[in-house]
């Protein structure tokens, strides 16, 4: 009767256990891939009930021809900055607009295949990221990797005093250095390696154009965004205001995503839904991933069929692109389109990307856009995955004479960190960088390296997990200490397995099967069981189920 007594205490107990495991396990997921889908979910909710209180109803909306537009502006969307093409130095015009249909006629810039509610899409429109070396953005569960700007030492002078932060530009320089430079000789290998003198062009015109932003969008004052419109001829040689000396530098734009457009491919343009506005190539939205309160900077070129393909062109003028803007989840409140010829740029200054939602209003031109932006990255840059790495293997000890490994630390937190940090680089760098097929080494080759050190680095962890395992399952060690191992690397191995599946099936998928070779998504890394190279299967469903039954006995 005892015995009964004690085998039901035990089992209640490890019910209990059971369930708190699977409660951190949630906690864990919810916390890293929860927030942003959580948003959207919450965004959808939002839309539905502002079609709802709407009842087939149109709120209105004011075009530069409308009575009260520069009213509504002022009173409702005073962070919306419009700088006419003339604003801009011609020859900038010239090397920008050659730079983008440059990028475009070698491929760089193409339709990701993005994470939404759960399922995979194409975006209608076609990208490329560019910025600071080893920074990345992330949107819709995509981290994009930048294709470097590049500058001259002399304009990287004037680039740490103004556009961009001196230690951010000097820790990328950094990389730059020691990803390029290995193993070669002196500069000139670094310049070469990573990309050709077209491409190195084209991100030099971009960079320059962001480097004009930076300095501007600090100049604009906060009643200068009315009069470009009011009077649209404005001379070359007008007056512009200027920056004193001592002003603050708070537009320090590090990357810039590349957008592309083609409304005679865009056969499934959806009506903007609110307020009549027309046909949207991108729908209502936050930026998302950025400094909080920075400013959007955007510069939009549309052109003829004839310098993107080589087709010809009418003389009739074809209808222009608008974007437009909305104060977020308001129906009280007039809506605002501005039209924008080829050349204008406008500005979304201080907190309005978070206030206010835009979208963008399909012509009748092909269009590019660079849309420059202070991506919000804590997270995500090669310097950070780097010291991640590092931390976390920190914690291997290496036996000087007979090389085996041991663990330094079998404290909870330590064990979760590196096994945190196993996921992050596998989920977060790896897999999303192939996924996106060989795209970045056609054309620039910066991240091939640095992919390939975190690939080794990687490897390594895999052999920490394996240690960490010999812990929880070695009879010799103290029973609370194994199960203290074993609670801290079950919800990590149950996620790891869980995400290792998501990315194969997206690899599989019907969508991923219709890209070309160089595009299509690669799982990697991947490996067969029984590969002697390798710690741990690919699949971990056994090692879940030792460790779950291990719990189970203690």
């Amino acid at each position: 009767m005892r015995k009964s007594r004690t085998r039901l205490k035990r089992f209640a107990q490890n019910l209990d256990m059971s369930e708190h495991i699977h409660k951190s396990h949630v906690r864990v997921c919810m916390r890293r891939v929860g927030r942003m889908d959580a948003l959207r979910m919450s965004h959808s909710r939002q839309r539905q009930r502002l079609l709802q209180e709407l009842g087939g109803q149109r709120i209105p909306f004011l075009s530069p021809s409308d009575p009260g537009f520069q009213e509504l502006w002022k009173s409702s969307y005073p962070g919306l900055v419009l700088r006419r093409a003339d604003a801009l130095p011609p020859d900038l015009h010239a090397r920008v607009q050659a730079a983008l249909c440059s990028l475009h006629g070698r491929g760089c810039l193409l339709r990701d295949l993005v994470r939404v509610r759960g399922r995979d899409v194409f975006t209608a429109v076609s990208r490329a990221l560019l910025g600071l070396p080893g920074h990345t953005y992330r949107y819709l569960n995509t981290r994009l990797f930048t294709i470097p700007w590049h500058c001259g030492e002399e304009e990287q002078e004037e680039e740490e005093k103004g556009g961009v932060p001196k230690e951010e530009e000097q820790k990328a320089q950094k990389h730059e250095g020691e990803v390029q430079g290995q193993g070669q000789g002196a500069g000139e290998r670094k310049a070469e390696a990573c990309c050709d003198q077209e491409l190195r062009a084209a991100c030099k015109a971009l960079w320059e154009l962001n480097r004009f932003f930076c300095e501007d969008v600090n100049c604009r004052e906060a009643g200068d965004h009315g009069r470009d419109v009011e009077d649209p001829q404005v001379s070359e040689g007008s007056p512009q205001p200027q920056c004193s000396k001592g002003s603050p530098c708070t537009a320090q734009f590090n990357v810039t995503l590349l957008n592309y457009m083609d409304p005679a491919t865009m056969d499934q343009l959806k009506e903007e839904p609110y307020y009549g506005m027309g046909k949207m190539a991108v729908g209502w939205h936050h930026d998302e991933n950025l400094v909080p309160s920075s400013s959007v900077a955007v510069y939009n070129y549309s052109c003829q069929d004839d310098k993107v393909e080589g087709g010809g062109s009418e003389d009739v003028a074809p209808a222009s692109w608008r974007v437009g803007l909305k104060v977020a989840w308001d129906i009280n409140t007039p809506g605002l389109v501005l039209p924008l010829q080829s050349g204008d740029c406008y500005y979304m200054r201080d907190d309005l990307n978070r206030t206010h939602q835009h979208c963008v209003l399909a012509g009748e031109m092909s269009r590019f856009s660079s849309t420059h932006r202070v991506a919000e990255c804590s997270t995500g840059t090669l310097e950070y995955i780097r010291r991640r790495c590092k931390e976390a293997l920190d914690n291997v000890s290496t036996d000087p004479d007979t090389g085996c490994k041991s663990l330094r630390s079998l404290s909870p937190s330590t064990l979760q960190l590196s096994e945190e940090v196993h996921n992050e680089v596998e989920f977060e760098w790896l897999r999303q960088y192939w996924f996106q097929g060989r795209r970045y080494s056609r054309f620039c080759n910066w991240w091939n390296k640095p992919m390939e050190q975190l690939e080794e680095v990687w490897k390594e962890m895999e052999s920490l997990t394996q240690l960490t395992l010999a812990v929880a399952e070695d009879d010799g060690c103290e029973e609370q200490r194994r199960k203290e191992v074993a609670e801290t690397l079950l919800p990590t191995l149950t996620e790891r397995q869980q995400h290792r599946l998501t990315w194969k099936e997206r690899c599989e998928s019907r969508l991923a099967q219709t890209l070309p070779p160089e595009e299509a998504p690669v799982n990697r890394p991947y490996w067969c069981d029984g590969d002697p190279s390798m710690p741990l299967p690919f699949d971990l469903t056994d090692i879940i189920s030792r460790v779950e039954s291990l719990l189970w006995k203690l």
